[in-house]
């Protein structure tokens, strides 16, 4: 048999108090001397009584939950903003709810409706596909609500953002190759006509049209997936070979997961990483720093973009008037790059 809960009744019996003396003391509320409140407090924790969340909740109107809706939890790079969300949270007193979307905005908009429905006091969209053409559909959910990274030119107004500046970390790449001396760079990017994809891909271009080098159409490598998105270690895998037969002699690949990939197939292929071939990825997660050779690649400084979505979030529940942030990320140099 269970063991029978602690009521806030119990304490009241034990204390000889009445059960709303019990209850502001709980709360502390200033109606209650700091002398009575820290006795029953100590009663309270002797008897072992657990708060009632879902009471408090109806009494706050507070539930001291997040949502997070995240595209992928096997994707290294939204465990570390995650961990950044958790940390600001956590120092807060704040608890963090997750689902994911698989990168299918009728799954976001279904996991931010479900988190709207169990009343957290503010949600987090990673990677959102969310556009001004769903405004009907999510224009019930009065939740403040902050967007990471978001997929979309034209999200609702109503939401606000922190993101990563996808055409500047495309140049610090791109740039890098060409002090290299490298003439022939090689786009691989993915097929879910995501907006960092459009924005890395503009980058590349803008530098070779700086650096009066040729854009050959053969050079950039897109799956295209009809809006979809599979492994990118697979897309890596099965996209490199055509850019090596185009006659590149470096790549800048769309994140790091796609460069794993490519340089998987490289290794297949006989092909020396960076003596034949030279490989940049985006985004900067530890596993880059773990392969062979390491790779050089384009930081994104994840727990800092967990860090201030969370915080931004924060301000908005306080009223606090808050402001779209977009955070530069910056080279880091390998081994999986070299002079041409």
């Amino acid at each position: 048999m269970s063991k029978r809960k602690i009521s806030i009744e119990d304490i009241a019996r034990k204390a000889g108090v009445s059960h709303t003396t019990v209850s502001r003391a709980l709360r502390d509320s200033p109606l209650i001397s700091p002398k009575v409140r820290e006795e029953i407090k100590q009663l309270a924790r002797e008897m072992g009584y657990v708060p009632n969340g879902i009471a408090q909740s109806l009494q706050t109107q507070k539930t001291n939950t997040i949502g997070v809706v995240v595209t992928s939890i096997a994707d290294p790079f939204f465990a570390e903003v995650v961990e950044g969300i958790e940390q600001i949270a956590r120092s807060s007193g704040l608890s963090v709810l997750l689902s994911t979307s698989h990168r299918n905005v009728e799954q976001e908009i279904a996991a931010i409706d479900n988190f709207y429905r169990r009343r957290v006091d503010g949600i987090l969209v990673a990677d959102s596909r969310i556009n001004t053409n769903h405004t009907q559909q999510i224009g019930q959910i009065a939740t403040p609500t902050v967007f990471i990274n978001s997929q979309t030119a034209n999200q609702p107004e109503s939401f606000h953002s922190v993101r990563i500046d996808d055409y500047l970390g495309a140049r610090l790449a791109v740039q890098h190759l060409v002090s290299l001396g490298h003439t022939s760079i090689g786009y691989l990017g993915v097929g879910d006509r995501s907006l960092s994809n459009q924005l890395r891909q503009e980058g590349y271009q803008t530098v070779l049209s700086e650096a009066n080098l040729p854009q050959i159409d053969d050079w950039i490598a897109i799956r295209e997936e009809d809006n979809t998105r599979t492994s990118d270690v697979v897309t890596g895998q099965q996209m490199l070979p055509q850019l090596v037969k185009a006659g590149v002699t470096s790549v800048f690949c769309y994140n790091d997961m796609v460069a794993v990939g490519a340089l998987l197939a490289c290794k297949k292929l006989g092909i020396s990483v960076p003596q034949d071939l030279s490989l940049v990825g985006f985004d900067g997660i530890a596993l880059g720093g773990y392969i062979t050779p390491p790779l050089t690649t384009i930081r994104q400084p994840m727990l800092e973009i967990g860090r201030v979505a969370m915080q931004m979030l924060l301000d908005l529940l306080q009223d606090k008037t808050v402001e779209n942030r977009v955070l530069s990320p910056y080279l880091i140099e390998r081994g999986s790059t070299a002079r041409k």
